[in-house]
């Protein structure tokens, strides 16, 4: 039986008509997520308590493993169908048509994509600070001013500092919650974003954890056709982040320009079984955001029982506030396989804690307790990996694609400032 193939035939006929030497150049640039938490690392490992890239360890549900293995044999093949499907499943659950919504290997790819896009050495990239790091670099990529605004005292984002910080703005990306504190950033807010922002630009919403909260998806403003682009992963609460399967909504028009930038590519068949068999499962998102809320609760519970400082998170991870230099302890619980997440320059005694499971949180609760009270501590220098140099908020990656070699410089941006978070904006 013949299949529609509209959706991808179109993706196949944009990517056609790019400039091969212009994505190409910007491609190579793109920051995700396992590069930012792996570039804080002294030494790579997959032993221990793995709590530092906001990763499910729950990983797949049983029917999208089941999918995947039935799947395997026709490895061999594009199956480009498959994308078509999950394009029109997805939009049904959203109540959007299917040429509102495009899926790609995870949301590293349409984030990079649609920054690169909207943005440009006159339009202007704003963003809250601490923020998801990987739209700065897109921005840096395309030689767009990035301009980074604190978080409000309720470490929402502060949407009026955002929309004044920038008249000049292309992109403004909101994640919510947020990456890393967890806060959400409320519908109306963003509403007020869309509505004040300046002609020709775009608000870009991050949801990628929205399911871990209580919060209100947006996804309303892409039906009424408003200049937003959303982005979804099945990274997160579906436990897909080795599968890489993610989307972005949006009108038509906007995605296009998305699409005609970045280009189109098959889709890993395994992830696309994997993210159909999980819409499927109608237990999957409520039982996982229980067990999720009952653990990140517990653990709060124990950190003011004893007298650690906090940022209240509605997701997978938390902001803790160590009192000294986050490095610090950080190297102080690797000593114990306990590894967590990375530093924010504006907050730098404050490092990144994922959720994992209930015993590696009991794990990260005694290795924290030693470290706090000074029965294990790790002295901190330069960052010597692979004999190269690494130094706080500064990491070079080089990558070799052919002939062409190209030198990322992942810088995480602005510095230490001693102050209270949420105090100072600065311009970078």
């Amino acid at each position: 039986m013949a299949r529609d193939r509209s959706v991808s035939s179109t993706s196949r006929r944009s990517f056609l008509s790019l400039s091969a030497a212009a994505s190409a150049a910007v491609a190579l640039r793109i920051v995700t997520e396992p590069m930012l938490a792996r570039a804080a690392k002294h030494k790579l490992t997959h032993e221990g308590v793995m709590i530092d890239a906001k990763e499910n360890p729950l990983g797949p549900c049983a029917a999208a493993r089941d999918a995947v293995v039935a799947i395997a044999p026709q490895g061999g093949r594009y199956s480009d169908w498959l994308t078509d499907d999950l394009v029109k499943q997805i939009a049904q659950a959203e109540g959007l048509k299917p040429e509102y919504v495009r899926v790609y290997p995870g949301s590293s790819e349409p984030l990079h994509h649609s920054v690169a896009a909207f943005a440009s050495p006159q339009r202007s990239y704003v963003t809250a600070d601490p923020g998801y790091e990987a739209g700065m670099h897109a921005a840096e990529a395309v030689k767009a001013r990035v301009v980074k605004v604190p978080l409000a005292k309720d470490y929402a984002h502060e949407v009026r500092a955002m929309l004044a910080a920038a008249p000049d703005a292309g992109v403004f990306y909101v994640c919510t919650p947020n990456n890393p504190t967890g806060t959400l950033t409320g519908h109306s807010d963003i509403e007020l974003l869309v509505e004040k922002k300046p002609k020709g630009s775009i608000v870009l919403v991050d949801e990628a954890y929205i399911h871990f909260s209580e919060g209100t998806s947006v996804v309303d403003l892409v039906r009424a056709d408003k200049d937003v682009l959303l982005l979804r992963t099945f990274s997160k609460i579906y436990g897909m982040a080795g599968l890489r399967c993610g989307a972005i909504f949006g009108r038509p028009d906007l995605l296009d320009k998305v699409e005609n930038y970045g280009g189109w590519n098959a889709m890993p068949i395994t992830a696309l079984v994997a993210a159909s068999a999980s819409l499927k499962d109608t237990q999957l998102v409520p039982e996982r955001k229980r067990i999720n809320g009952a653990i990140r609760s517990s653990v709060f519970a124990w950190l003011d029982r004893n007298g650690y400082s906090f940022v209240p998170s509605q997701s997978n991870c938390f902001m803790l506030d160590t009192k000294r230099s986050a490095k610090e302890v950080i190297d102080a619980m690797a000593s114990q396989n306990v590894h967590i997440g990375r530093i924010w320059p504006v907050w730098p005694t404050y490092a990144r804690i994922t959720v994992g499971t209930a015993q590696e949180m009991e794990q990260f609760q005694a290795a924290l307790k030693k470290v706090m009270t000074g029965a294990v501590t790790s002295s901190v220098g330069p960052d010597r990996r692979d004999g190269k140099l690494r130094l706080d908020g500064l990491v070079i990656h080089t990558y070799e694609c052919g002939s062409a070699r190209s030198v990322l410089n992942s810088a995480a941006g602005g510095s230490p400032t001693g102050q209270p978070p949420g105090r100072r904006r600065y311009t970078v």
